[in-house]
């Protein structure tokens, strides 16, 4: 053999020794079994096992798995919002989760002003938008036919001429629903503008949702339609759009019935002074008990809960009524509180001045029969701790609170910690009450009994003492004290009524005493939205009668005078 056989023949087996040394040692630590199984599938998968030593070994045979595709999410379903949608139902439809698109076409919720007929299976709401105009506004009423004449460019009466002030989407809303207006028609502000514009152009009016009635609005009624009235018909007002939640999906969000509810509306009547004595209580014992109530009664019948300031005491021993009688010292008939009864009477203030007159015998008595009915007294009571509580009242979701206090004396008609009375006036336990009220969630209600002042205009003493109400928290500062009826206005968000005037009581000899306020406070879902203001004439020295349109036209263009109200709100 040749050295280069020889060489090559050692080569070939030091090979073949290494391939049996490589051999023994994988069989030594894998079975024979192959890693793809005798099938052709793979093996179970390795598992390791750790040692009671800490040592650890692949146990079983590895497997390679193929993993399904991670599934892709369904997308959200899309929601498109006409740009006819208010703000409010707006903000619902977002608070719903659903993604926003800007094309109806891809979304598979949309909310718009409702066809005719509707799409099968969709979701309606009655949206309803009110007529407003600034509060000092002498008109009261329009109709549905000069409102649609002057939304076509045509049209008289009082808003001759001037654009309806509105938003975006309500100008969108009311075209989808009118037809477009004439050029000119409208005029569009932002609804944080819309009060301060209108408010600036005399003459203003608008159009805005429900939902943005404040009480420095004026709410124009339509075709005798207000939505601040608890006999409102919304099938037969015109301002009523109602919008449509079309979708493909099975189970879609609910939309709320309308924007107003009439679970969450309350309606509180507020009125002047009431004294059933001298000639009033001899016109009762020959016309009957309940007759001065007679022409007014539906009005404060229909209020959810009504207000009297009724400031003379019953007394079983009270003389028969004279009506020349000169003194000032006042009881009436026990049987006279029927009257009370007949006008629906759920409050009664006690801040009057001759609330003592009869003696603390008579007070008490009167606290009783109040008591008996189930009826709320505040701002007097059987001592000074019973005459200074406020009292708070809920009613549909409305959290009220009265308070009130006697500022004029005398001195003989304020309670004390041991004699029943009216609730003399300290200033800064009045704000401190005002204020703890509001904090507690309460819409506090803040009367007094003034210095009597036979003006329309209130003296300087007057607006600064019911300013400090408004500025404590009170939505609304009532005076019950006038027997004129004086002038208004709006301080820190507080409506102010510095007088309303007489109610029941005897003063025929001026045309100023005979004149009247009642005040239709609205408050809804928690919030104080608006005051419808009531007028009436005294008859017979005890009957008031609903004003005349001339006789109220002649009132409100006394107490809208420029001097009482500012340019803007």
């Amino acid at each position: 053999m040749t050295l280069s056989s020889r060489r090559t023949a050692s080569k070939l087996r030091t090979k073949a020794c290494c391939l049996l040394l490589v051999s023994s040692l994988l069989s030594s630590c894998i079975p024979p079994t192959s890693l793809w199984g005798e099938s052709g599938a793979p093996a179970a998968p390795a598992t390791r096992v750790q040692a009671a030593t800490g040592a650890s070994y692949l146990q079983g045979t590895p497997t390679m798995i193929a993993l399904p595709p991670s599934p892709t999410p369904e997308p959200l379903p899309a929601l498109w919002l006409a740009p006819a949608v208010p703000e409010s139902l707006r903000q619902q439809s977002l608070a719903w989760g659903y993604p926003l698109t800007d094309d109806a076409a891809q979304a598979s919720l949309r909310l718009d002003v409702t066809a005719v007929p509707p799409a099968s299976g969709s979701v309606s709401t009655a949206w309803v938008y009110a007529l407003v105009a600034p509060f000092p506004t002498v008109m009261d009423e329009v109709s549905s036919v000069d409102l649609l004449a002057a939304w076509q460019g045509g049209g008289g009466g009082a808003f001759a001429g001037q654009p309806l002030w509105m938003e975006e989407s309500t100008l969108a809303a009311l075209t989808a629903a009118w037809g477009a207006p004439a050029p000119g028609a409208t005029q569009l502000a932002g609804s944080d503008e819309l009060l301060a514009q209108a408010w600036s152009q005399p003459g203003a009016w608008g159009i805005i949702p429900f939902e943005a009635l404040e009480p420095r609005w004026k709410t124009l009624a339509v075709d005798g339609q207000s939505p601040l009235r608890r006999d409102f018909d919304p099938a037969s007002y015109p301002l009523v759009v109602d919008f449509t939640m079309e979708t493909d999906l099975a189970g879609a969000p609910a939309l709320p019935p309308s924007n107003r509810d009439p679970q969450k509306i309350t309606i509180l009547v507020m009125t002047g002074v009431t004294a059933l004595v001298r000639a009033t209580a001899y016109f009762m014992e020959r016309q009957g008990i309940a007759t001065p109530g007679r022409d007014i009664r539906q009005w404060l019948l229909e209020a959810d809960l009504t207000h009297i300031s009724n400031e003379a005491p019953f007394a079983e021993d009270c003389p028969f009524p004279d009506p020349n009688y000169q003194q000032l010292v006042f009881c009436s008939d026990p049987a006279y509180i029927a009257l009370l009864e007949d006008i629906g009477t759920d409050i009664v203030e006690l801040t009057g001045n001759h609330f003592q007159d009869w003696g603390s015998e008579a007070t008490l008595y009167t606290l009783e029969l109040y008591r008996q009915r189930g009826w709320t007294y505040y701002g007097g009571g059987a001592d000074l701790e019973d005459a200074s509580q406020a009292v708070s009242i809920e009613h549909n979701g409305n959290r009220l609170a009265f308070i009130g206090c006697n500022a004029a004396g005398p001195g003989f008609a304020w309670a004390t910690g041991t004699r029943p009375g009216a609730a003399p006036c300290n200033w800064d336990w009045m704000q401190a009450e005002v204020a703890r009220l509001r904090r507690e969630g309460y819409l506090p209600v803040a009367t007094f009994q003034y210095n009597e002042y036979y003006t329309t205009a209130p003296l300087a003493d007057q607006v600064a003492d019911y300013r400090l109400m408004a500025q404590a928290g009170a939505v609304i500062v009532s005076g019950s004290q006038s027997h004129v009826p004086q002038g208004m206005a709006f301080e820190d968000g507080a409506f102010v009524h510095y007088g309303l005037g007489n109610l029941f009581f005897d003063q025929m000899d001026d045309i100023a005493t005979r004149r009247e306020f009642i005040d239709r406070h609205v408050f809804y879902d928690g919030r104080y939205i608006g005051v419808e203001l009531l007028t009436a004439m005294l008859e017979d020295y005890a009957r008031p009668r609903p004003m005349t349109v001339s006789e109220r036209t002649e009132l409100l263009q006394m107490v809208f005078t420029p001097e009482l109200w500012p340019d803007t709100p």
